[in-house]
């Protein structure tokens, strides 16, 4: 079982920048496909990013690619995620997921588990 403890949320004007953390524990994290999701207010989860075991592949939402970056750096057991170019439409509350053995998918069911989400604010 692994643990994950998302940081890096805030309040950013329009056209800024972020760079969200997830660190996890309790287990091999090179063993779990990662991801990002977002919920805003009143709308579904959403999927954001995502990253092989490895690192080598990545996958995004169209509402983000191109902004958003997401990596991770396995000695340190911990997937990031750089936002740039913030909208007001990227609020929302952002979790990190994990998947064991396997790429996360982009829904919320079929993952393995879950952070408990950090509050990003994009101010007009």
């Amino acid at each position: 079982q692994v643990q994950l403890v998302e940081s890096g949320g805030g309040l950013v004007q329009t056209g800024g920048s972020l760079r969200l953390s997830c660190a996890a524990s309790g287990s091999t994290f090179s063993n779990y496909g990662m991801g990002w999701f977002r919920q805003a207010p009143g709308k579904e989860r959403e999927f954001v990013a995502a990253i092989l075991r490895s690192g080598e592949g990545t996958y995004y939402s169209d509402s983000v690619k191109g902004r958003f970056t997401i990596s991770r750096d396995n000695t340190k057991n911990t997937v990031y995620l750089q936002m740039d170019s913030l909208k007001p439409e990227d609020t929302a509350v952002y979790y990190c997921a994990a998947r064991r053995f396997n790429p996360v998918v982009p829904t919320s069911a079929g993952n393995d588990y879950w952070g408990q989400g950090t509050q990003v604010t994009v101010s007009s």
